[in-house]
């Protein structure tokens, strides 16, 4: 499994040196990732449907200290396949030939986000974390719409920052370990004193607060979203921000579980205040992109809400929300950037009419707003099912507020479509067809909304045994989940 990190990096390196590489040649290269995946579920499949998180390789790195050790089960699986499903979504949607020198920096991405989701030693995954980070710096400082500098520095700043934090929180696990060793299993095995797991967990909180993001670490994501190129966003909104909700599962749970209970309640009340604040604002946006931003942290809240109710209902319900989110935000986000390619503008005041000529991209993009909204039947309905479940059961008052998102998600999601698809055309979207090739992206994130709608628990079975294994690990420490 090591080809899924060397892979990239070789492709990276080849389309980078390459002289005018073909678009369709690096969207070959950016298949890899999915390629090696499927071709090794043979030998992966008893792992993935197992509870533990099984290691697949382990080499000293810097002694005994620290290892090059990745695992696998069925969370980093699932995690693994949305990334490098995407991936090649994402590259597909390059729409010009100056924007071909982003395909290196997104196969770099791609390889940090696979190390990220199968780094099984603390000072690894904090690698993977960084290594993931640096392409979309130089995606959103070169090619930011406007303000790239200033855009990107608050994005760096809050990041590195928070990743700081983490380090500090891993260093410390590390050297109360056996050995000083960084491995999960040694880290896990830490015995903490209370204060000491507040310090500890307060730290790896500031890092995944400011990835997902939280509110109100959420300060960097609209204005990154809207002005970064729409593979950026992509790449921010459908990939990287899962990078935190999965720290909170494997690291932060395990490693500082002694804290849940001190931060347990601060976490959901900020995740359902996001949930409202994002809703609210994404209601007043005229630009598309920047709609979308704030739609996602509500999404995102409703997700961290859940998974810190620490139930089944909340870590089944969190998983899966976080594949269908991935999908849809990208298919959002791909609609929005055929628009605005073929229609020159995305604001919802000069749009209008677009279903009369373009039938075809009318229902697909219905279909992913139906999928974000969450309607029965689509990819979204299940795992926000289980989600509003998981917070009632943790609390009613927190869930009714949190199911505010079903009625507020339809409003800016149904205007956003009938302000730009609906209505009488204007000068901008008179007689315009937008060709099938552009489309191709679409048909795939369809697919995923109408099958997952329908058969959600092909996909829960992927995951369910390793949430249950997790929330096991969670519970066997003293005090906490009695």
């Amino acid at each position: 499994m090591e080809l899924l990190i060397i892979a990239p990096i070789v492709l990276a390196l080849v389309s980078a040196l390459g002289s005018k590489w073909n678009k369709w040649i690096t969207w070959i290269f950016s298949m890899a990732g999915l390629v090696v995946l499927l071709g090794n579920w043979g030998s992966l499949a008893p792992l993935v449907k197992g509870a533990e998180f099984a290691t697949l390789v382990d080499y000293p790195w810097l002694g005994e200290t620290v290892h090059f050790q990745l695992g696998i089960d069925g969370i980093s699986f699932f995690l693994l396949l949305l990334t490098n499903m995407l991936i090649p979504v994402i590259v597909l949607s390059i729409n010009s030939d100056k924007r071909l020198a982003l395909i290196p920096l997104i196969l770099f991405m791609q390889a940090g986000l696979n190390g990220v989701f199968m780094a099984q030693d603390g000072l690894l995954f904090y690698l993977f974390w960084e290594l993931a980070m640096i392409p979309i710096y130089f995606i959103t400082l070169m090619y930011s719409e406007r303000d790239a500098f200033a855009t990107t520095i608050r994005f760096f700043v809050y990041t590195f920052i928070g990743s700081l934090a983490m380090l500090a929180s891993l260093i410390f696990l590390g050297s109360k370990s056996l050995n000083g060793s960084f491995a999960y299993t040694d880290l896990y095995n830490v015995q903490l004193s209370f204060a000491e797991s507040i310090w500890v967990g307060a730290g790896f909180l500031l890092a995944f607060a400011v990835k997902i993001p939280l509110f109100p670490f959420h300060v960097w994501q609209p204005n990154t979203y809207t002005y970064a190129p729409a593979q950026g966003s992509m790449l921010l909104s459908g990939i990287m921000l899962k990078m935190g909700l999965y720290g909170v599962l494997r690291w932060y749970f395990p490693m500082a579980t002694e804290s849940i209970d001190f931060y347990q309640p601060i976490i959901m009340t900020l995740a359902v205040i996001g949930v409202i604040y994002g809703a609210i604002i994404a209601m007043r946006q005229d630009d598309m992109k920047r709609m979308i931003a704030y739609s996602s942290i509500s999404h995102v809240g409703l997700i961290a809400a859940g998974l810190f109710a620490l139930n089944s209902s909340g870590f089944q319900g969190g998983l899966l929300q976080m594949f269908v989110h991935g999908i849809n935000v990208v298919g959002l986000f791909v609609a929005v950037n055929i628009i605005e390619r073929n229609f020159g503008t995305r604001n919802l005041n000069e749009l209008g009419g677009i279903a009369q000529k373009n039938k075809l991209f009318t229902v697909l993009f219905f279909l992913v707003i139906i999928g974000t909204v969450a309607a029965p039947l689509t990819n979204g309905f299940p795992g926000e099912f289980l989600l509003l479940k998981s917070i009632f059961d943790y609390q009613a008052t927190y869930a009714v507020f949190a199911g505010l998102t079903i009625i507020f998600c339809a409003v800016y999601m149904l205007r956003m479509f009938q302000f730009s698809m609906l209505g009488e055309c204007n000068t901008e979207t008179e007689n315009k067809t937008i060709p099938i090739a552009q489309l191709i992206p679409l048909f795939v994130v369809a697919f995923f909304v109408i099958s997952i709608g329908f058969f959600p628990q092909w996909y829960l079975d992927l995951f369910q045994n390793s949430s249950a294994g997790l929330l096991n690990m969670i519970s066997n420490v003293k005090g906490v989940l009695s």
